[in-house]
């Protein structure tokens, strides 16, 4: 029997219904989606790996995994304090009839809507009623004051380091290959190396990725997190980023030209030392002095007889 404790990474698969109407609003299932009417074709589908406590999922959810057993299935209601929360009736907006006109807008009740917060935050709302030039919005989650019903099973608990480093990424990074990351693990220290799937997906969610992984990874254990490239060497400009790839040739180039000489010295150096005398005489016969010519030329000068007496 396992169970479930806070900080463990899970892979869960879930089905989420409003108590009040019984509508689907969010699974894991494709099939199940495609029924309710909220199938995506840019979703992912199947058992979704979270790790427990860190807000992955809808904080009434999250609160009532632990505890429960790896295989099987539960039922977990979910308050709307901890769910899409209470309806504020301050979140209800009243807007002139005129302002949406203005914008080649007709307002009708249920419309969804979208507008630009002072902060520049857009804010999605629905129209509730258009009546005698007023248009009233209410800004307010759709699903705010209703019970949540969670049919939930728990598929599996991930306990090898480097296969909980690959659910996160899968978490934050779902198109990516996690198989072709490089990834290295110490008791407390991860390095990442994206580098091999760059090609493969988008910088920018790249760095959004990085940044919310560093966040899972810290929680799950690991005090400090390295990613090859890193945020601030993915947003430098093109031409920078060209720049230093240049000197860090140049670099390479220089360091291989420095040592390539000092290597045949050492080369020379040994030898030198395994041959000792041979290598002496070799210098001396390469290079005569002018005492070695002028002792030559005598020899060559030397009398009959003196041939005689050493017996040449």
């Amino acid at each position: 029997m396992v169970k479930v404790e806070k900080g463990d990474v899970i892979r869960l698969r879930y089905t989420g219904r409003i108590k009040e109407t019984g509508e689907i609003f969010d699974t894991t299932d494709e099939e199940i989606a495609k029924q309710a009417g909220i199938y995506k074709e840019s979703g992912v589908y199947g058992p979704v790996p979270i790790a427990v406590g860190a807000g992955h999922v809808i904080k009434g959810l999250d609160e009532q995994l632990e505890g429960l057993e790896v295989g099987k299935k539960y039922e977990i209601i979910v308050p709307p304090e901890k769910g899409f929360g209470k309806r504020d009736p301050k979140l209800i907006k009243v807007f002139t009839l005129g302002q949406f006109r203005r914008q080649g807008i007709i307002p009708f009740p249920g419309m969804p809507i979208e507008i630009e917060s002072e902060g520049g935050r857009k804010i999605k709302g629905r129209v509730l009623t258009v009546s005698g030039g007023r248009v009233r919005v209410d800004f307010n989650h759709p699903y705010a004051g209703k019970h949540l019903i969670y049919e939930v099973e728990i598929v599996e608990k991930v306990e090898d380091p480097i296969e909980k480093v690959k659910a996160m990424i899968e978490l934050r990074l779902p198109r990516i290959d996690t198989n072709k990351v490089v990834i290295e693990v110490g008791e407390k220290d991860v390095t990442i190396n994206f580098t091999p799937v760059l090609e493969e997906i988008d910088k920018n969610t790249l760095v959004l990725g990085e940044i919310l992984l560093e966040s899972d990874l810290k929680f799950i254990g690991y005090e400090d997190v390295t990613f090859k490239p890193n945020v601030e060497e993915l947003l430098k400009p093109p031409e920078e980023a060209a720049e230093e790839n240049v000197e860090e040739k140049v670099e390479e180039q220089e360091e291989t030209e420095e040592a390539g000489p000092a290597e045949t010295v050492q080369e020379e150096k040994t030898e030198s030392d395994e041959t000792g005398e041979v290598k002496e005489e070799t210098e001396n016969k390469a290079e005569p002095t002018e005492e070695i010519v002028e002792e030559t030329k005598a020899e060559e000068a030397t009398s009959p007889e003196d041939d005689e007496k050493t017996g040449q």
